[in-house]
């Protein structure tokens, strides 16, 4: 705990992996308050067990410029953050991961690799200061206290399962700091770890309630166990979709418990996301934000428009022109698909309250601001598509899918993260029988995907957008998998998953073909300082 080891001591936690210099792993302890003596009742240690959940937002949220979101999302085919004019070179570091021409001297991904493995540590630290504590001296019981070993157990196979994804073959540690060393793991070997941890505790963890939002539950521990057999294949060799099918049932089926009445998809495709989506009963495993609590979901600076968009959506906060959506992407999108109706920033942006144009404040400054589907420069003549060094303030579609409300709102910015919602197991399970089937779908798969989709159309266009056995194709899965969960930090998975991450092209990308990009590189700095660490292939 951050309350008595030496901050040096805490960022060599999560293993020796982290630098070479952090080898000395004694606490320096400041005062009495040691793991020995501060467990002493539930508030303590509840303190305790949470400590890596408040870590995980900093690496797995889209609030950073580090974590796992960045390079999941801006790797792949649909968000982008592109130079637009004098603004976000940045090193070349959004450019190469767009075009996949990363080394292994990012320093993007240094700190990606370092708050990770930091927030493995707190997990394994806070299991070794369990091991000494007295649950029932402190007012627990003996069900209480396995049910939080399990939760913590889950949550470190989930950090592997993120770990594992970026960077596949890495080390297996449980203990903080032993061995000094780790040893690299194949990535089949590191599956197997993260699907016994899951299999042995997840039965251990108490149902979805109200109670448990931000903390992990029974319909999370499945939800995990749903994608990782639906990416066993690829993690680990080995196919495993009747698994992948039996873990989304769970949670579908309302086993593993449910927010709001009975688990159920939200018939509002903003509901999952607004600043009142505590309430929403489809999702699952969120991080629990809150601005009147002090600890908000703070997306404004990469997703929010650009400096001038506070008078455009009535809030008090603004965007560094940042994050857009790729144009071909965006044009994935039917015209009469509420989700490009409702998630996006696009077109003409006026005052929420006058309906006066918002006024551009770099290369349009001084005019309306009319957010478009290119990233160009509109020089005389120009023709083209453009490129990622090639845009303008306005250049773009823009993040809306969360929505924070208005000042005035009771709830204004009281958003929850959403890590799973209950979607993403309908397509799990749909994608896996169509697997099984040859790539074809299958009649419960049509009705799992049709019945998310329905909601994205009015009842006068849905005849005409349901989807049929034969329009439901494995590829125009992947592209409805991506209108979906876009903005949702999934999509690099799914496309390797899906064998185009490496192979497709998309606007301003040319495919790499080289497959070794399915995985980044162990950055350099740890392959130095750990003699034991085996640097991805390519690298």
């Amino acid at each position: 705990m951050n309350r008595y080891i030496n901050k040096i001591s805490i960022f060599c936690l999560g293993v020796a992996v982290l630098m070479g210099g952090c080898t000395d792993l004694d606490e320096n302890v400041y005062n009495q308050l040691t793991k020995d003596n501060f467990y002493n009742n539930r508030v303590e240690i509840m303190q305790g067990v949470l400590r890596p959940f408040t870590h995980m937002q900093a690496w797995l949220a889209p609030t950073g410029q580090n974590g796992y979101f960045y390079h999941s999302e801006l790797s792949a085919d649909q968000l982008a953050w592109p130079q637009k004019g004098r603004h976000a070179f940045d090193g070349g570091d959004h450019i190469r991961m767009h075009y996949h021409t990363w080394t292994n001297q990012e320093g993007r991904m240094r700190n990606a690799w370092a708050l990770m493995w930091s927030g493995l540590g707190y997990v394994n630290a806070i299991l070794e200061d369990m091991e000494v504590v007295d649950f029932a001296a402190a007012g627990m019981t003996e069900e209480e206290k396995e049910s939080i070993l399990a939760e913590i157990r889950v949550m470190r196979a989930y950090h592997y399962m993120r770990i594992m994804d970026l960077w596949g073959n890495v080390p297996i540690v449980t203990r903080v700091g032993n061995p000094v060393n780790p040893p690299t793991a194949s990535r089949a070997e590191v599956f197997e770890f993260a699907r016994k941890e899951l299999e042995d505790n997840v039965e251990l963890l108490q149902p979805l309630s109200q109670a448990l939002i931000g903390r992990v539950s029974k319909a999370a521990g499945y939800a995990m166990l749903s994608e990782l057999y639906l990416n066993a294949e690829k993690w680990a060799g080995v196919r495993m979709y009747e698994e992948s099918i039996k873990y989304s049932d769970l949670v579908i089926s309302g086993a593993g418990g449910s927010l709001n009445g009975p688990m159920r998809l939200d018939p509002d495709i903003l509901g999952p996301f607004n600043n009142t989506n505590h309430l929403s009963p489809e999702n699952i495993f969120q991080f629990a934000f809150s601005r009147i609590g002090g600890f908000t979901f703070n997306w404004a600076g990469f997703f929010a428009g650009f400096a001038n968009m506070s008078p455009a959506l009535g809030v008090n906060y603004s965007g560094n022109n940042a994050f857009v959506v790729i144009p071909t992407a965006f044009d994935k999108f039917q015209e009469n698909d509420l989700r490009k109706q409702e998630w996006f920033l696009f077109g003409p942006q006026t005052h929420i309250d006058t309906g006066q144009p918002i006024l551009g404040t770099e290369e349009y400054r001084g005019q309306p601001m009319v957010f478009v589907n290119n990233i160009r420069r509109n020089s005389e003549g120009e023709t083209g598509e453009g490129g990622m060094t090639r845009g303008e303030e306005n250049s773009g579609a823009r993040f809306h899918k969360y929505r924070s409300g208005r000042t005035t709102d009771e709830r204004y910015w009281e958003n929850h993260y959403i890590i799973y919602r209950l979607t993403e197991l309908y397509f799990n399970k749909a994608e896996a029988l169509m697997r099984i089937n040859g790539g074809v779908a299958t009649p419960e798969a049509l009705d799992l995907i049709n019945e998310s989709r329905r909601r994205s159309f009015s009842d006068q266009d849905w005849a005409d957008e349901m989807y049929t056995t034969e329009t439901l194709t494995m590829d125009e899965l992947l592209e409805e998998r991506g209108r979906e969960f876009i903005f949702e930090g999934k999509r690099r998975t799914d496309l390797i998953r899906f064998g185009k991450f490496v192979t497709a092209s998309w606007w301003d990308h040319v495919p790499s073909n080289d497959p070794n990009k399915e995985l980044f590189a162990i950055p350099h700095i740890q392959v130095v300082s750990n003699p034991n660490l085996i640097q991805n292939p390519g690298y």
